[in-house]
């Protein structure tokens, strides 16, 4: 007797008939190129046992019922013949119906065996209303009549009789009243079993496991949009390539406007008319076909519909949508020198009005790699039966849900609240179908929501700057009043500037090519020597120049600058320069450098958390700072905690937000002496 643990009995207890073990499905999916969801109605049907005896007859039973009747696509002239000479004959394929107006009659359609206009009876399509759904698969009685013709053509193939091995209707009753039989931990377990996860393998931690559950989001809750971008062999795809008849992936360069949204010759509405979920696999490459592409699937993502000239007007959908892909970098790494959007196609990565629609960014970075021991041989729900439950809980909603114990913070705009509460719908949906959750579940839910959501806007203040400063998320329990921060594991930039005295000749500084700006480390070593000056880590040459207008300024003006003892011709003088964050390599450094070789011929810390903006001539003048506010904003996220502008940027000071102002001090200089004063440590 196979030994069942507590969860297996209790999901045969009260779902027989509707669960499979999962490692039954593999043993047969090795042979058997047949969608998990056929294999595991028939395994469903046969082997929902613990009887190891009734387990190998059932899957006798199935591999017969496979090798009889399933039809592979390089046999379709084969079974053509076969029907001709037997006359009837009984396969397994996915059957489609639609009607033809013209001749007011429905035609059949049998994907594997290619037959395109099949004779089916009105009574047949009426008993298997799915069939005009996008099809069934099923055992499919199929007769040769040469004798039907409609005009000179002969339709010989008829259906006669069909025995669907998906279900062909559902009640998502016996989950909602069985729910209350499982704990939490069981129910998010049999889920994860459903989806083909072991979730007690080793690695897969609580969090782990919301974030696999999360992947399901965009199967429950309609117009979704969902990205994941990790390392390869962590599933991103699985879930919507074998989990359910109601997704479709597409493939990289595919999304053509025809394909995705209206053909523009015959009208007919693409795939976010006919699919619940479409993921977009390897997002890295090319996504879209066509310059329309774009455009319309961001009014897509944004309102669910979206018009076409010739189209007919406005046409909606349900569909969500998914973008998966993979880092190939550390993502400390990729922070370090870019944003997490960087790896997709480059036709989206920079385009901040498509990135804000995303409402969910899950940390592929994260995910355990998959090993035959993270792939379960317990019982889960059967793929059809688990499909048609996570159908089913489209029609619900949770939206509202947060409301009666928590508010959102300021920082959340309409774009961000939507999405959180979205994600919370969706997890109570998952978790609790039957409406059964508690406080501390919507805390939770709330807490990951915030996180996904948050992690697409901080890159997009990556990208697009100041528009989207607003990303320091909280929430604020109502009963307490206590107003709680939602931070980024990932996240790491408020220790890059250290918050203690610095270093002689070290100072931080910002820049910004007009598109992106970058985090500045000056490093100055000044050892005894003849005056010689050396760069590293520069090779814009506007940058260089920088570095010179600032030292040879010095040199002109040592008498009022430096002492004797300190004159730069006594020194060798080098300077290092190093992006610490962001890739852009723009002039604008040469305050900052000026104030680290000072402080590093006198051996002076500069204050706690130092950064300068601001260039200064080879005459002394002090220049005024391009995007003063963007850099400003970016030093103090970054830990900045005084930094030194220009006095011409004083007018520009109502720009930079309050939260900035209040964990930075932003005090202002005119010259050379001022910036010393302000800048250098006293004993």
């Amino acid at each position: 007797m196979t030994v069942l643990n507590a969860l297996d009995a209790k999901l045969l207890e009260h779902f027989r008939g509707y669960v499979v073990r999962k490692d039954l499905v593999r043993s047969v999916k090795v042979w058997a190129n047949v969608p998990v969801f056929v294999l595991e109605y028939l395994i469903a049907n046969s082997c929902s046992t613990d009887d190891d005896e009734k387990i190998r007859k059932g899957m006798e039973n199935v591999k017969n019922v496979l090798t009889e009747h399933y039809v592979n696509p390089e046999e379709s002239h084969l079974i053509h013949s076969k029907i001709r000479e037997k006359g009837r004959y009984k396969i397994i394929d996915k059957i489609t119906v639609e009607l033809d107006s013209r001749k007011d009659i429905y035609w059949a359609k049998l994907q594997n065996s290619n037959i395109r206009n099949a004779n089916i009876s009105d009574g047949l399509v009426k008993q298997h209303e799915k069939m005009l759904l996008g099809g069934i698969w099923a055992i499919i009685d199929v007769e040769y009549d040469p004798n039907i013709k409609i005009g000179q053509n002969i339709y010989p193939f008829v259906i006669t009789e069909i025995k669907p091995i998906q279900l062909s209707s559902f009640d998502n009753s016996r989950i909602i009243n069985k729910r209350k039989e499982f704990t939490r931990s069981e129910w998010i377990d049999a889920l994860l079993r459903s989806c083909g996860y072991e979730p007690e393998a080793e690695g897969v931690t609580d969090r782990i496991k919301m974030l696999l559950l999360a992947r399901l989001l965009p199967m429950v809750e309609s117009n979704f949009n969902f990205i994941e971008l990790g390392p390869r062999s962590t599933g991103k795809s699985f879930v919507y390539k074998e989990l359910s008849p109601y997704a479709v992936l597409i493939s990289g360069g595919q999304g053509t406007v025809a394909k995705l949204f209206v053909h523009g010759s015959t009208g007919k509405v693409g795939a976010v008319g006919q699919w619940d979920a479409i993921c977009f696999d390897e997002a890295t490459d090319k996504i879209f076909k066509g310059r329309d592409a774009v455009p319309l699937m961001k009014d897509y993502m944004e309102s669910g519909s979206f018009s076409r000239a010739g189209a007919g007007g406005e046409i909606t959908g349900v569909a969500s949508i998914i973008f998966n892909g993979n880092i190939n970098q550390p993502v400390e790494t990729v922070l370090q020198t870019s944003h997490l959007f960087s790896p997709l196609s480059d036709e989206v990565n920079h385009d901040t009005a498509f990135l804000d629609r995303l409402h969910f960014y899950l940390p592929g970075w994260e995910m355990i790699k998959f090993s035959s021991s993270h792939f379960t041989s317990n019982f889960g729900f059967s793929t059809d039966y688990f499909s048609e439950a996570l159908k089913s809980l489209r029609r619900v909603t949770y939206t509202d849900a947060l409301d009666s114990f928590f508010s959102l913070g300021a920082h959340l705009k309409q774009r961000d609240t939507r999405p959180v509460r979205k994600i919370i719908s969706g997890f109570i949906k998952l978790i609790h179908p039957d409406g059964g959750y508690a406080k501390s579940d919507i805390r939770e839910y709330l807490e990951i929501a915030l996180e996904m959501r948050r992690r697409v806007k901080e890159q997009l203040k990556r990208i697009g700057g100041m528009e989207f400063w607003d990303t320091n998320f909280s929430y604020i329990d109502k009963e307490t009043q206590e107003e709680l921060y939602i931070g980024l594991p990932e996240e790491k930039g408020s220790h890059l500037i250290e918050n203690t005295p610095l270093p002689p000749g070290v100072c931080y500084t910002g820049v910004s090519d007009g598109e992106h700006l970058a985090l500045i480390r000056i490093e100055t070593l000044a050892v005894a020597g003849s005056g010689k000056l050396t760069m590293t880590g520069v090779k814009n040459t506007d940058v260089r120049e920088n570095i010179k207008n600032a030292y040879q300024y010095i040199k002109a003006n040592e008498k009022t600058i430096l002492s004797e003892m300190h004159s730069l011709k006594n020194y060798d003088v080098t300077i290092q320069v190093s992006n610490l964050l962001g890739a852009a390599s723009a002039p604008g450094i040469g305050s900052a450098v000026y104030i680290a070789i000072v402080s590093a011929l006198y051996k002076k810390n500069l204050k706690a958390g130092l950064a300068v903006l601001g260039n200064i001539s080879v005459g002394g003048a002090i220049e005024r700072v391009a995007n003063f506010a963007d850099k400003t904003a970016m030093l103090s996220e970054n830990g900045a905690k005084v930094v030194l502008v220009p006095m011409d940027n004083l007018p520009e000071i109502a720009n930079i937000p309050p939260a900035v102002l209040g964990a930075t001090d932003v005090p202002f200089y005119q010259n050379n002496q001022m910036l010393m004063q302000k800048a250098i440590l006293l004993d």
